[in-house]
Formats: C-alpha cells, sequence, structure tokens
C-alpha cells in the first residue's frame, strides 16, 4: 500500500478546504455582527419555522450538527441581541421553543445572502456542481436529494 502525499490526501485536503472556507465565510459575516455558529443557528430557526413551526433548542441542535449545550448558549446571545425568542413549550416545561423575531428574520436572509455569495467564490469554479453536493451530502450523511419525475 502507497502513502498518499499530502496534495493526494482526500482527508488532508478536505481538512484545508474546509479551513479556507470557514475563514471566508466568518469575514463575508463579520460585517453582520454575526459568528458563523451564529449564522448557522439563526438561519436555522429561521428556516425550522419556516419548514415547520417553532422548532425546540434539541431540533435545532440536531439540524445544525452542533452540541446542545452550545446551541443554548449560541441562542442565548442571538436572544440578547433581540434576534430569536425563546419560550417554554406549552405541553412540556422542559423543551424550550424557538422563533425568530422580525429584525432576526431579516438578518438571517441577509446573511444567508452574504454565505451563498461566499460559498459561490469558494465552489463556483466547479465544473459539476450536483455530482460535488452528492460527494459533500454522503460525506456529511446527509439524504441525497431525489429527483421529481416529470
Amino acid at each position: 500500500m502507497d502513502i498518499l502525499t499530502p496534495q493526494d490526501s482526500p482527508g488532508f485536503l478536505m481538512w484545508h478546504a474546509t479551513l479556507r472556507w470557514q475563514r471566508v465565510v466568518s469575514l463575508s459575516l463579520h460585517p453582520l455582527r454575526l459568528t458563523h455558529v451564529q449564522f448557522v443557528l439563526l438561519a436555522g430557526v429561521w428556516w425550522l419555522t419556516r419548514s415547520g413551526g417553532p422548532p425546540s433548542q434539541v431540533d435545532l441542535a440536531i439540524h445544525a450538527g452542533t452540541d446542545v449545550k452550545m446551541t443554548s448558549q449560541v441562542i442565548r446571545k442571538l436572544e440578547v441581541r433581540g434576534l430569536v425568542t425563546r419560550t417554554q413549550d406549552v405541553n412540556d416545561s422542559r423543551i424550550k421553543r424557538l422563533a425568530v423575531t422580525p429584525a432576526g428574520a431579516a438578518l438571517a436572509i441577509q446573511a444567508i445572502k452574504v454565505v451563498e455569495a461566499a460559498d459561490r467564490s469558494c465552489f463556483g469554479d466547479i465544473t459539476d456542481l450536483d455530482e460535488f453536493l452528492g460527494t459533500i451530502r454522503r460525506l456529511a450523511g446527509v439524504p441525497q436529494r431525489r429527483v421529481a419525475a416529470p
């Protein structure tokens, strides 16, 4: 078995590509006063609310792939900024339900556009984006998109 050089190692290259992408996204979000994880969680609350009602903090952590305690800490910071609200679930007082405020929704939409532009700057030269996204989905353990029948 040959040992790969770093330039031929998928894991090593993915590590460096991820670091570069994270730097680009972080710099893009800086003018909005959002960290990358704040963006992911704010956008996650916005998206989950649009697609099924107010998520719990646990729902959000699962969606984002983040630690539940860290999710709670970041959501608390977003709540202080007036971007999200946390309320007790009406059926289970242990569950906190999340919602974006109007300011949070506006910032989420703005930030999504900023991050999509950052993504295009990093990945825009990929010739077969569908194949690339399929590979990334597989690596991330995310279900493949199903193509609707014509």
